[in-house]
């Protein structure tokens, strides 16, 4: 019996499968993901779109039916704070409380805040080929596309409240409205409070007041009207947002964060209640920053995709955010050196394996995007790399490449990846290590110890990696110490860092010859 794919995007396809032999939808299969142009797109961001790619590859594969999946921007929502990250923080905050599509570009440079925030995630979306179409919330709700929705959130205005105010801290819950009016005055969308509901006439009245909640109180400048619910005069609320959509497109999957549970739940009981069937969906876990906590982009937090790219290829990115998306990880600088290696050596990998178990490699998921499966057969990685660029403290692009080719004469057959694994490993140099490095002299003990390695490296004709590695434990235990302060006493004279590589790969990376400079040059310092 053929084996099973047991990746997780196939997990997540079967589920929809089962979901739709017993409820079934015509093709296409509409899968959704949310983005709040709240901020400029980190990674979090572009890894809800890549890996609900991810299922739906699978899911296409293993049923042989077409899916769709809806980008859905929230450019309604409104400025709730101004990132720390951004320019021109006084105009901003100027604008806050106005949806996001109403406030001006900040760079200067698109027709509005929001504008450029999906501009920035698109650019990567489209780069990648990424099979998707966007939806705009302005747009979407001023076409009317939510209009029947929004008819029947007002008419069963008092089953939701039912809903959602149980949920709310109790200073919230007298005002509370699942509608959020846009001020025809100043143009707020979180000062506005209603104040009646007109089910026969499609509309409500609202007074401009001040913010509640997430609104952080935003003053309101006193209008009053009566506005239609209708054409965009007003947006739902968060979590009645997720239902109307869920509702109008007929979503059948979406996937979340841990830390909107809650929010999924409580917006599939208002779809039920509207006549709906919430869509399957998993859960994955947060990235978290270098010291544990949660990202926040609001405050401007996290790596950018733009980061990301200056240090590794996209491959690597789409590679990281493969791995189980419920194991909470943390995302910062430090994982890209070791993640684009594990990348590197998966696709050394992937050529062996059968052909069936292939769709649960990450890189079946490239072909499936319809691109060209990278080919590597060489024994060079960006550990390799970060090594030889911080042992040589060289800028210079050509001579690594030459020590890169006499280490690994395959160099020459994979140009396209080595000289980009250099380009990326340059830039992490110059921003990461180089500041780092703190050289300090030997200790007379230390200098003697030295100096007998070097003696050894000297006598020494052959080129053995495993032999010349040897070297330093037969040192350290002649002289009486532990290998292991053997080792920090190279990394920190030598190449003014704690940790460093292997030293018989590091030597015979760059010749002995050049060691013994090094150490040379450290003993007369």
């Amino acid at each position: 019996m053929p084996k099973k794919p047991g990746s997780w995007p196939f997990m997540e396809a079967q589920k929809i499968s089962a979901r739709l032999k017993k409820q079934d939808h015509p093709d296409p299969i509409v899968f959704e993901t949310g983005f709040g142009p709240s901020g400029l797109p980190h990674i979090g961001t572009f890894a809800e779109v890549a890996r609900t790619v991810f299922v739906k590859n699978a899911f296409e594969h293993l049923t042989g039916r077409t899916a769709v999946i809806y980008a859905f921007c929230d450019d309604m929502d409104g400025l709730r704070r101004v990132p720390k990250n951004l320019p021109n923080q006084d105009m901003l905050a100027e604008h806050l409380g106005k949806p996001l599509s109403a406030i001006p570009d900040p760079f200067g440079c698109c027709e509005s805040y929001s504008d450029h925030m999906e501009n920035e995630l698109v650019k990567l979306l489209d780069h990648y080929r990424f099979d998707y179409q966007l939806k705009i919330s302005t747009k979407e709700y001023k076409t009317g596309a939510f209009n029947p929705g929004l008819h029947l959130i007002l008419e069963n205005v008092e089953p939701i409240k039912q809903i959602i105010i149980p949920t709310l801290k109790d200073e919230n819950r007298e005002n509370w409205s699942p509608f959020f009016p846009v001020c025809a005055n100043c143009g707020r969308i979180y000062t506005t409070r209603v104040s009646g509901y007109f089910p026969d006439r499609d509309s409500i009245s609202y007074e401009c007041v001040e913010s509640f909640g997430e609104g952080n109180g935003i003053k309101g400048c006193g209008h009053k009207a009566e506005t239609s619910i209708l054409d965009g005069s007003v947006k739902v609320g968060w979590k009645v947002d997720w239902a109307l959509r869920w509702l109008s497109y007929h979503v059948t999957y979406e996937m979340y964060g841990k830390d909107l549970i809650d929010s999924a739940r409580l917006s599939g009981r208002i779809q039920r209640m509207l006549g709906g069937q919430p869509p399957e969906g998993m859960t994955y876990e947060m990235f978290l920053s270098e010291d544990g906590k949660k990202i926040s982009k609001s405050i401007g937090e996290g790596l950018t995709i733009d980061t990301w790219l200056k240090y590794a290829p996209i491959e690597s990115l789409l590679f990281y955010l493969f791995h189980n998306p419920r194991k909470q990880r943390r995302l910062y600088f430090d994982v890209i050196p070791r993640n684009v290696d594990e990348y590197l050596a998966e696709v050394m990998r992937y050529p062996g394996l059968p052909e069936k178990e292939r769709c649960d490699s990450f890189l079946w998921q490239i072909e499936r995007s319809g691109h060209d499966v990278p080919v590597y057969t060489s024994n060079i990685n960006f550990s390799m790399v970060n090594n030889l660029i911080s042992a040589m403290g060289a800028d210079n692009k050509d001579l690594l490449l030459n020590y890169l080719k006499r280490y690994d004469p395959s160099v020459s057959d994979n140009k396209k990846i080595v000289s980009d694994l250099v380009d990326s490993g340059l830039n992490y140099f110059r921003d990461f290590i180089e500041p780092q490095k703190k050289h300090r002299k030997p200790t007379q003990n230390e200098a003697e110890i030295l100096r007998e390695l070097k003696d050894r490296l000297d006598a020494y004709q052959g080129e053995d990696e495993d032999e010349i590695q040897a070297m330093v434990f037969d040192v350290a235990r002649d002289k009486g110490i532990e290998p292991a302060d053997l080792f920090k006493t190279i990394y920190q004279v030598l190449l003014g860092q704690d940790r460093g590589p292997r030293f018989g790969t590091f030597t015979r990376l760059i010749g002995k010859d050049r060691v013994k400079s090094l150490i040379q040059e450290k003993l007369k310092a």
